[in-house]
């Protein structure tokens, strides 16, 4: 077995670009169309970013059924 004496973490550490990009769409998407904004699965799976859009107004869904008629939808890269 090999002993590890030092653990070297990146800093800053954050998000792929990917992921970036898809919270800025839905955040582009709330300030442009206001809430609520309904997105087709939750974007990053990181409850704390998820709960922020949450609050900014953007409303996770699964069932596109679940989207008014004329609603704004956003769909998500996965899933």
């Amino acid at each position: 077995m090999i002993a590890v004496n030092e653990i070297l973490l990146a800093e800053p550490r954050g998000f792929c670009a990917g992921v970036d990009r898809a919270i800025e769409i839905v955040e582009r998407a709330l300030a442009k169309f206001g809430a609520p904004i309904y997105v087709r699965h939750e974007i990053v799976h990181n409850t704390y970013v998820v709960n922020d859009l949450k609050a900014k107004g953007a409303i996770f869904i699964e069932d596109l059924a679940d989207v008014p008629p004329g609603a704004t939808l956003v769909f998500s890269a996965h899933g």
